[in-house]
């Protein structure tokens, strides 16, 4: 079993940064995609970004627009969204999540995810 715990999250103002960070405990990681989604009241979980444990390969949400990075440091077992630029609109709840399903924007395919970590931009 995986277990993951989101931090990091806060309010800040429109432009502002925000660092999350997941920190991973359990069992090995290898094949597995860690990935970020977040959500709001009354919409579908939608894919921020992902990373292979293993590899470097990233992927990212079509509204990141090269304002978001994922990153991670396996030998503290944390991965990290660096969150620049932010708007109004990417207030919400951001989750962590674990899997090793190919299909890496579908949340369906994740098996373990935190308890997320809100983010509120103001405008």
């Amino acid at each position: 079993q995986v277990q993951v715990a989101e931090s990091g999250g806060g309010l800040v103002q429109a432009g502002d940064s925000l660092r999350l960070s997941c920190a991973v405990s359990g069992r090995s990681l290898h094949g597995y995609v860690m990935g970020w989604f977040r959500q709001t009241p009354g919409k579908e979980r939608e894919f921020v970004a992902a990373i292979f444990w293993s590899g470097a390969n990233t992927f990212y949400g079509d509204f990141v627009e090269g304002r978001f990075t994922i990153s991670k440091d396996t030998a503290k077992r944390t991965v990290y969204l660096q969150m620049n630029s932010l708007k109004a609109t990417d207030t919400g709840l951001y989750f962590c999540a674990s899997g090793r399903d190919s299909n890496i924007p579908n949340p369906r395919g994740y098996t373990s995810w935190g308890l997320g970590t809100q983010v509120t931009v103001s405008s």
